[in-house]
């Protein structure tokens, strides 16, 4: 039973037979564990793939050193975390890369409505295969060596999608960038949540969030500058093609960044292990660990997991009793649902419509869509500043609240609206009330369901079950911002932005409750006691 929650319980497996049953004292313990890690770190020395392992110095340090010596480690987990959510940004990238293009494509090739909504859409069911595939994959190749081959995609994606000779051909380069992205969603999270400590994992879990935003704000101020340069998305721009293509080809850059970091850092210590590579975790482990947290023991940990992991790899299925999953792979799934299910890809794909029905023209919706998206991005620091002291559950019934109120706002606004079609606009004070509402659900969704989602998936799976449910969740989650942006523009045309905003609404009264529930505070707790962690259900006093 953890100590903290008294839910949270690690069946144990037997000891292994070349290790004796009885423990040594603590003092001779820790001792030996020090040696033991020493040794590791010594026989691991110089460089792994370029990233210098030199924890071993650092866990020397001597108490004056000690605020120091943990500075270096945080500095060094930090680093890691960042290397790997660059996938997240790949993810925010192409989400918006296409909105700049969009108008351009369809008209350079004479394209339906219905044929251009596919071009944009089937991006996100290649992200769905592409999650599922990284989590199969990850634990066969290790989680660096699938992040080489998300990179590699992405990169190959968008030379091919800027030197595209028709729409289909665009559309197959489209899903071929969804597949790297949905590998990238997929093993960042699981990657930062098996390199970070405890104490740290959920800051350093809400870097991918943050890429994210940062990918998408990257991406509208890169498609706004290559058009502006080239007098449109459709004008030639450099070497004879149109500034469209330019878009799609800026793509390769971050995309060989992502690629070179991911063969630069160490793999995940839990991989390591599971591999036999017991020095190589230690040495790894060394590095991100603080002083006071012993790296050889933590490996220990790790492999007791695992042997228990082997004793029941009958259970290492993601099939259980409720509608043929288990539980707790059920409650990612929800949670990525309703991430989307809120609308906040409406938000950002489908904003210029919010903004000229307010008033703006088409250059002042632009702006303040950028302006949006600058939200996003400031407004996920407070996530990273919170997570790991106020803990996951509060945040996400905070965020829950807030985006129902301010959904609901949106959707009253727009019951005010005068006009039809493509002449909707909002008299006073009703323009400023959706504005304001809309901002304020940008702010809580960035502050909460933005980045919680990601940390909780990469870290409330047990470990034998983790990389294949983080990857089913993330297709669920793909798909359904795929429904969510196929059916914004039929619901509006149908039934007016009204209907459609207080749907999102719902689902986020929804899932205020479902959290309440349903998930449990995973706050401090190791990944390797994660296995039967519960809601905890308050006692009535007596």
């Amino acid at each position: 039973m953890h100590p903290r929650t008294g839910t949270c319980h690690r069946p144990t497996g037997r000891s292994p037979p070349d290790r004796p049953r009885r423990r040594a004292p603590r003092a001779a313990r820790g001792a030996q564990v020090q040696s033991e890690g020493d040794q590791a770190v010594r026989s691991v020395s110089g460089s792994y793939g370029g990233w210098t392992m030199s924890g071993a110095a650092s866990h020397g340090a001597t108490p004056s050193g000690a605020g120091g010596a943990r500075s270096r480690h945080a500095g060094k987990a930090v680093a890691l975390s960042v290397a790997a959510a660059v996938g997240g940004f790949l993810f925010g990238f192409d989400s918006s890369v296409i909105n700049g293009a969009v108008d351009a494509v369809q008209g350079q090739f004479d394209l339906s409505g219905v044929v251009t909504g596919f071009v944009v859409a089937i991006a996100l069911l290649g992200s769905a295969f592409g999650a599922w595939l990284g989590g199969r994959l990850s634990d066969r190749w290790g989680r660096t060596r699938v992040m080489v081959l998300g990179a590699i995609l992405f990169f190959v994606s968008s030379v091919l999608s800027g030197l595209a000779f028709s729409a289909w051909d665009l559309a197959l380069w489209r899903v071929v960038a969804g597949i790297g992205i949905g590998i990238a969603s997929v093993i960042a999270p699981a990657y930062i949540a098996e390199i970070a400590p405890a104490r740290l994992r959920g800051r350093l879990g809400s870097l991918q969030q943050l890429a994210i935003t940062l990918g998408i704000f990257a991406a509208l101020l890169s498609d706004q500058l290559l058009a502006t340069s080239a007098g449109g998305a459709a004008a030639e721009l450099w070497l004879g093609q149109e500034a469209w293509r330019w878009m799609f080809l800026v793509g390769v850059v971050p995309a060989a960044v992502y690629g070179v970091l991911a063969l630069r850092i160490p793999e995940s210590p839990r991989y390591l292990v599971s591999q036999g590579r017991r020095d190589e975790a230690i040495a790894v482990l060394h590095d991100v660990l603080p002083p006071d947290e012993d790296a050889t023991q933590r490996v220990e940990e790790i492999e007791q997991t695992i042997r228990t992991d082997q004793l029941l790899a009958h259970q290492a299925s993601l099939r259980g009793p409720v509608l043929g999953l288990l539980p707790v792979v059920w409650v990612g799934i929800m949670l990525s649902v309703f991430q989307q299910f809120v609308g906040i890809n409406v938000i950002f794909y489908y904003s210029t419509t919010l903004w000229q029905a307010v008033g703006f023209d088409e250059g002042q919706s632009f702006t303040t869509s950028t302006i949006t998206s600058v939200t996003n991005v400031l407004v996920t620091f407070i996530a990273i500043a919170l997570i790991d002291k106020v803990g996951r559950r509060p945040l996400l019934l905070i965020g829950s609240a807030g985006m129902t109120l301010s959904l609901a706002l949106v959707g009253i606004a727009f019951m005010n609206s005068v006009g039809t079609g493509d002449n909707v606009s909002l008299p006073d004070p009703w323009g400023v009330v959706a504005v304001v509402a809309a901002n304020a659900f940008v702010v809580f969704f960035g502050a909460t369901w933005g980045p919680l989602v990601w940390v909780l998936l990469g870290e409330m799976f047990p470990n034998r079950i983790r990389a294949a449910a983080l990857g089913v969740a993330a297709s669920a989650q793909w798909i359904a911002n795929f429904l969510i942006t196929v059916s914004f523009p039929e619901l509006l045309e149908r039934f007016g932005a009204t209907v459609p905003y207080f749907m999102y609404a719902t689902f986020a009264l929804i899932s205020f409750f479902f959290v309440l529930t349903k998930v449990p505070e995973t706050k401090n707790i190791q990944l390797e006691d994660m296995e039967g962690l519960q809601v905890e259900r308050r006692r009535p006093r007596t």
